[in-house]
């Protein structure tokens, strides 16, 4: 373990140094295709690195959320190996190039905010690792909303749900005290076995 405010690399993550903040890449329109986003603190750097983040889904995957008044997708996937990162979609044509992420110093990490893109977008990460140079495009592991098989790209989606439980919800503690009624079942397998010597009973 390391001392408080150091950072522990991730496991074979030289990675690249992370850029400075701010908007990169402009694209054809001359706005930022890519923007650094805000989701990812110091604190979950740490934790993160340390092994004791308990709430990693709610920092990565694909978040849609508005950053400096512009509405978009923040994007955050873990890519140790990778000597690039890119997202790519629906939206960019699947462009390899347009939309780089950013490695967060060397956490493995790679986040970008992308403007414009928003609920319904399909996506993946295109990855190019540090090994012999190679290239696959992967779905989300932290993703919320997936295609239909065969199909295999990532959804933008958020997990806001209108529930209609508010009744049971309001009598939930009652029901779970210490001492409401506990119902125990038990079941012990072996006793399902057969007995070939008995007519497999």
């Amino acid at each position: 373990m390391t001392a408080r405010g150091t950072k522990k690399p991730a496991r074979g993550a030289a990675g690249p140094r992370a850029k400075k903040p701010g908007a990169r890449k402009p694209d054809a329109a001359g706005a930022p295709a890519v923007q650094d986003g805000g989701l990812l603190t110091k604190d979950d750097l740490y934790l993160f690195n340390e092994g004791s983040h308990c709430r990693l889904y709610d920092k990565f995957g694909a978040r849609p959320i508005t950053l400096d008044g512009k509405a978009g997708t923040q994007f955050t996937v873990w890519a140790p190996n990778a000597r690039q990162v890119s997202v790519v979609g629906d939206w960019n044509g699947w462009n390899r190039e347009s939309h780089p992420l950013r490695a967060r110093e060397l956490s493995g990490i790679w986040e970008g905010f992308v403007p414009g893109v928003g609920k319904g977008s399909i996506y993946k990460y295109h990855i190019v690792s540090r090994h012999k140079n190679f290239r696959v495009d992967k779905a989300d592991p932290f993703g919320v909303h997936h295609e239909t098989p065969p199909k295999t790209g990532s959804i933008v989606w958020d997990t806001a749900y209108d529930w209609g439980d508010a009744e049971w919800m309001a009598g939930r503690k009652s029901r779970q005290s210490l001492d409401a009624p506990v119902a125990i079942y038990e079941m012990h397998l072996e006793s399902w076995r057969r007995v070939p010597e008995e007519g497999n009973r």
